[in-house]
């Protein structure tokens, strides 16, 4: 199984943007679909985006648009570019790797979940992303 390491949070204004960076390590990266999920004080995780291992991707309907996440399956390297940034985009950001992802009968390939935490058995410690008013 493969784990995995965050970077790139920090403080930022409204309307800015940051890069956060999920290192992985560990054998068969190119399998696994990357999540990127956040925690704000109070909340439940939610899921913001995930990458499937052929590089589809996929966002939640709050951040579509703002947020682009890609990976470097060379560098075993997963990204969330995140533009425009709102205070209530203010949380821990994680990612979190799931085995192959979601088999859809009858579609080729995988698709990934930005709904359940559940479906992801390896995740990062986390980074933290301020977004000030």
């Amino acid at each position: 199984e493969v784990q995995l390491v965050e970077s790139g949070g920090g403080s930022v204004q409204t309307g800015g943007s940051l890069r956060l960076s999920c290192a992985a390590s560990g054998f068969g990266f190119g399998d696994y679909a990357i999540a990127w999920f956040r925690q704000a004080p109070g909340r439940e995780r939610e899921g913001v985006s995930c990458v499937t291992g052929d590089g589809g991707a996929y966002y939640q309907d709050s951040v579509e648009g703002r947020f682009t996440t890609s990976r470097d399956n060379v560098k075993k390297m997963v990204y969330l570019d995140m533009n425009s940034l709102k205070p209530e985009d203010t949380a821990v950001y994680y990612c979190g790797a799931e085995r192959y992802g979601i088999r859809i009968p009858g579609v080729p390939g995988f698709s990934c979940s930005v709904q359940l935490a559940s479906r992801y058995t390896s995740w990062g410690q986390g980074t933290q992303v301020t977004v000030s008013s």
